[in-house]
């Protein structure tokens, strides 16, 4: 029987009514230095109204449920790096450069030294970014939060100048679709993930055959952030749109990207998926839609480049040390065909 998201207590389109609700409250509050809308990667804000300004662009996020095993295992020195990808991730598809980050930490009771484990990634994720960790805030919470228990959450602003944003219009049909490798589920779909693996220490610590690794550090391995592989791309090849592949998937991430009247067909033969993804898929009987709707599906970034451009960019990223591959094109239509 299909266990899906929905099914495991997260409901997407009730989420996509809370958006399509507070849409009017958000606008209520823009000025004339809002560029774009609700539903970018990152929300932009121009210093000045000339061609060649400087925008800034900001994303925020948290790791969501995958806090769990961090709290299983008693591991809390990589979570931080998760918090910092979400948000820099995300503000480098629009061709920003992070400039600085700051977290939120709410914990059921403060204990030092597990404060500055989190903290640690948190920096770490920071330098990997290229940016640096401007402050925060932690709050000590009793009663609000299980003992031993806490959340996390970020944001993190960037730059990128009015002329340079990556934001999708220059995408056409017949443009390539690059995929760059994913370390892994990264920070989503954990609350499926959680209802397939459960949260038993004695099970997550022994080694499973079918992931040839031991559940939990399969499980808790850090997002990976392509904050300064992405940038240097963008210096040597012509990028016509980038989307950061989180929580929906392929499904909902790729089209963000895509300009009305465009479609993307992927061909899920073009790259090895990695172990972990088919035991999930496997293990919740997901049709390759619903797989491809939850999870990265082992593609963290999909890159849209004009067809001339393919090897270059190819080339470029394996110069970066970049797993990289060609997973499909743009051509007529509405959002995501799989093949």
């Amino acid at each position: 029987m299909e266990i899906d998201y929905k099914s495991a207590g997260v409901d997407v389109e009730a989420g996509y009514k809370a958006v399509a609700l507070m849409k009017k409250y958000v606008k209520e509050t823009y000025d004339n230095s809002i560029l774009g809308d609700i539903g970018s990667f990152g929300g932009f804000y121009a210093l000045d109204d000339k061609p060649d300004g400087d925008v800034l662009v900001a994303g925020t996020d948290g790791v969501g449920t995958k806090l769990k095993y961090a709290f299983i295992a008693d591991k809390h020195d990589t979570i931080g790096i998760d918090a910092v990808a979400m948000c820099a991730n995300d503000i480098v598809c629009q061709g920003a450069k992070p400039l600085f980050f700051l977290d939120y930490i709410a914990i059921s009771k403060l204990i030092p030294e597990k404060v500055a484990e989190i903290v640690k990634g948190v920096a770490d994720g920071c330098k990997q970014a290229g940016c640096v960790l401007l402050g925060g805030e932690t709050a000590e919470m009793p009663g609000f939060y299980a003992p031993n228990e806490y959340d996390i959450a970020g944001f993190c602003c960037g730059i990128v100048k009015r002329n340079k944003i990556i934001d999708g219009k220059d995408i056409k049909e017949g443009d390539m679709l690059i995929g760059l490798s994913s370390s892994g589920i990264h920070s989503n779909g954990y609350s499926l993930v959680r209802r397939l693996y459960g949260e038993n220490y004695k099970h997550l610590t022994k080694y499973d055959d079918e992931l040839e690794a031991v559940p939990i550090e399969v499980l808790l391995t850090p997002t990976k952030i392509y904050v300064k592989t992405i940038l240097a791309l963008i210096e040597k090849v012509k990028v016509n749109g980038i989307a950061h592949i989180t929580g929906g998937g392929f499904i909902e991430n790729i089209p963000r990207m895509l300009p009305k009247g465009l479609m993307a067909v992927i061909d899920t033969n073009s790259y090895e998926v990695p172990r972990i993804f088919k035991a999930l898929q496997k293990k919740a009987d997901l049709s390759d839609t619903k797989a491809y709707n939850t999870f990265n599906m082992g593609v963290g970034m999909v890159i849209a480049v004009d067809e001339a451009n393919a090897d270059k960019a190819l080339a470029t990223l394996k110069s970066l040390n970049e797993k990289a591959f060609i997973i499909g094109t743009v051509t007529k239509g509405e959002g995501v065909k799989l093949c």
